[in-house]
């Protein structure tokens, strides 16, 4: 976002500044992945979010670092349990330096998060990142056992995706109207933005996997259904497809199967399915538009709609 252009160039000053380590693999490792760029989403949601609070004390570049760093350090960690090889149209960290270089610079670029959180020397924004950080975690655990588990429905889905992506984003949001001293029930739309965004841009990453292209998306085609995970679109399919149909995709998931991927991706587009995940993306959407509401009408308010409108073009 253009808006918050020179700000993340003082986030970027402030990530460079605090990968400094005396241990070589640490700084290799950690570099690799954070240079391999994505969107920023969540340090940009901090720093649009504390624009149009009307926040602009020097630790909203700090916090956008943090959450940064929680960010990378669970793309690390993924990226070795779903035995990805592919992020962002190049290898994983894991394919290029192993497994236990990964989980171990991982653990290092949250302990590094925790120690950079003392900075802001606010109780309050602890207790946020420390919580944001243990719901991941369950969200993390809770898609392993959901694994292979082709009953999981829409509720247990949005569980999922709810702890596991969207907590971040709801608390990028949330650490800003901390930051900015707002009400509570500015606080909590501030919050309910961040998670329905969230929500929405998991929704759409998941409808990707099977109408995406790989060097759009910059990951393999099918790796969803590869590692067993039973996401919107294959909910919807198997709900609206014929019962052959449906069982194809059934067994598909309980092995982690993709010998059959054109035509489990062939049932999933003739089924609707796909079209009914971009409405339930669209819905989450339309939530945070609503969430804004609450907030000043400024430049940045405006950035902040037109991202969540924009999130539901989304081709990569």
């Amino acid at each position: 976002m253009q808006l918050v252009a020179k700000d993340m160039a003082e986030v970027d000053k402030v990530i460079a500044a605090r990968l400094s380590t005396g241990v070589p693999l640490v700084s290799e490792v950690s570099r690799y992945i954070i240079a391999a760029g994505g969107k920023r989403l969540r340090p940009v949601l901090l720093l649009m979010m504390s624009g149009a609070l009307g926040y602009t004390g020097d630790q909203r570049f700090n916090l956008a670092a943090v959450v940064e760093f929680i960010h990378t350090a669970t793309l690390l960690h993924d990226d070795v349990v779903d035995e990805s090889t592919l992020r962002r149209g190049r290898p994983t960290a894991n394919q290029s330096f192993g497994n236990a270089a990964s989980v171990l610079v991982g653990d290092f670029l949250y302990s590094r998060a925790f120690q950079m959180m003392l900075d802001a020397r606010n109780m309050r924004i602890m207790e946020i990142l420390a919580e944001a950080t243990n719901v991941i975690a369950e969200g993390e655990v809770l898609q392993l056992m959901n694994m292979g588990d082709a009953s999981l429905d829409q509720a247990a889905y949005l569980q999922v995706i709810r702890s596991k992506t969207a907590k971040l984003f709801e608390a990028s949001t949330r650490l800003a109207a901390v930051l900015a001293g707002v009400s509570a029930a500015q606080e909590e739309a501030c919050a309910t933005y961040g998670q329905a965004l969230g929500t929405a841009f998991q929704v759409i990453d998941d409808l990707l996997d099977y109408e995406g292209d790989a060097t759009e998306t910059g990951k393999n085609v099918g790796d969803d259904l590869r590692e067993g995970k039973t996401t919107l679109p294959l909910i919807l399919a198997m709900q609206s497809a014929p019962a052959a149909d449906a069982a194809l995709i059934r067994e598909a998931i309980q092995q982690g199967d993709v010998q059959q991927l054109p035509q489990i991706m062939a049932i999933v587009r003739h089924s609707g399915a796909l079209q009914a995940t971009r409405d339930a993306a669209a819905a989450e959407a339309q939530r945070a538009i609503q969430a804004l509401d609450a907030l000043p009408r400024n430049q940045h308010a405006e950035g902040l709609l037109q991202l969540a409108a924009q999130l539901l073009e989304r081709r990569a």
